[in-house]
């Protein structure tokens, strides 16, 4: 089960689906809905899912690897120049992948609703993460 803190960070979030497989689509479209979230896109084509991302706001993203043969990775890219969270969905696993995707939580297909949520809630934290930065400097209340 998607912990607490996942269900409530995701509650409301309005979500793409990059999948083409419709079928497979439909019940990404469920997991979604049922984890509190609101499906405001499913493309079943990456250039459909771009075209989406030009005229909707999303605040996170389901994405297949290979869709219909073409990799997912411009949408990606998108999301990630937008900073919209994103999890990748495949059968192949991290084979591929391009390394400025290494920190992407990857589900491996099939997936259930329970691996869903952590996934997305994965993403949600590490998006939200302050970035890492030098400490510092302790002040002493003097000008030296």
């Amino acid at each position: 089960m998607p912990s607490d803190a996942d269900a409530a960070a995701l509650a409301g979030k309005r979500a793409l689906v990059l999948e083409d497989e419709p079928v497979i689509g439909f019940a990404i479209e469920d997991m979604l809905e049922a984890l509190g979230c609101a499906v405001a896109g499913i493309a079943h084509r990456v250039e459909d899912a771009l075209s989406l991302l030009g005229t909707r706001r999303f605040d996170v993203a389901v994405l297949d690897v290979n869709v219909a043969g073409e990799p997912g990775y411009p949408v990606a890219d998108a999301l990630f120049a937008l900073g919209v969270p994103f999890v990748f969905a495949t059968g192949y696993g991290d084979a591929g992948r391009p390394d400025r995707f290494a920190a992407v939580p990857t589900l491996a297909k099939p997936y259930g609703i329970d691996g869903l949520g952590r996934a997305l809630g994965e993403a949600l934290r590490r998006a939200g993460a302050p970035p890492v930065a030098a400490p510092s400097p302790v002040r002493t209340g003097t000008d030296d």
